[in-house]
């Protein structure tokens, strides 16, 4: 990124200081003279809910949060960070382009916009079974492109495990970190759906999800085999990249696959899988 660039992002971030600055104060003023008001509504807000809520609601939000959690392929259920003072939190700022030193995998806000306009962008994976070339798909889906750069380039994924393999559906799951598993707590944000409906193919790179809309954050699979367009009828799934070389890799970690009888989303590889790192390439 050109140090302009920079400069105007930086701007940008004090400009918008000083307007939730400014913004404050004034709030400030409204409380001394809205305060009795507040109190007021409030009491009438909380009679409102004690009557809304006194049925048996909590078993109908449990079978929703257990269907959100078993979603196929399941994933990232955080939800982006605020402060306590309910201001938006600032976003970590764009990684330099050959990556970080020591990886990060806890974000308080979104990523900001740090693809270089008109440039391409692949990703490629280094796993302990080979390489994997993908070209991403920055034209179609920016946003979710942007997204994966910053947390490939933060080295989020590094170390990590292609913890999910399911012949079914010919998908090999990764991108938790903290857990190695799709309740991996992701980032601490979750991005905006893009695009679609998409339709899957052997090779694709796949945001993977939860049930609810946009709650993609970090997870992903890749597409190993013809069985993926099963996914097809969602067609819901973030369809960001394409192999280009290490398709015969992919295939060979799926046919890896051992059942876990305890795995309610089918199995892993074995060997396991290590995904080394992903270096985002700019040209």
């Amino acid at each position: 990124m050109g140090t302009e660039k920079r400069e105007r992002q930086k701007a940008g971030r004090d400009a918008r200081r000083e307007a939730l600055e400014a913004e404050r104060r004034k709030a400030q003023k409204r409380r001394s003279y809205m305060g009795f008001a507040a109190i007021a509504v409030g009491v009438v807000v909380v009679a409102a809910l004690i009557s809304i809520l006194g049925g048996s609601d909590d078993d109908e939000v449990s079978t929703a949060d257990d269907a959100a959690e078993t979603a196929e392929p399941g994933q990232d259920t955080a939800e982006t960070a605020e402060p306590d003072d309910g201001e938006a939190a600032e976003p970590l700022p764009c990684p330099p382009v050959d990556g970080v030193d020591e990886p990060v995998t806890s974000f308080p806000a979104p990523p900001p916009d740090c693809l270089t306009e008109g440039a391409d962008y692949a990703a490629v994976f280094t796993t302990s079974a080979g390489e994997i070339t993908v070209d991403l798909l920055e034209g179609e889906l920016p946003g979710t492109v942007n997204n994966f750069v910053y947390l490939a380039r933060y080295g989020y994924y590094d170390g990590s495990l292609l913890f999910r393999t399911d012949p079914s559906i010919d998908i090999i799951q990764g991108g938790g970190p903290t857990t190695n598993s799709p309740s991996d707590p992701g980032p601490g944000y979750t991005i905006p759906d893009e695009g679609g409906p998409f339709a899957y193919e052997p090779g694709d790179l796949v945001m993977a999800r939860s049930a609810a809309p946009d709650s993609s954050g970090a997870q992903f699979f890749f597409a190993a085999g013809p069985d993926v367009a099963l996914l097809n009828d969602q067609g819901t799934y973030l369809l960001f990249g394409e192999t280009t070389e290490g398709l015969d890799v992919l295939e060979e970690i799926l046919a890896s696959h051992v059942d876990e009888p305890d795995n309610p989303l089918g199995g892993a590889p074995d060997p396991e899988v290590t995904v080394e790192s992903v270096t985002i390439v700019e040209s």
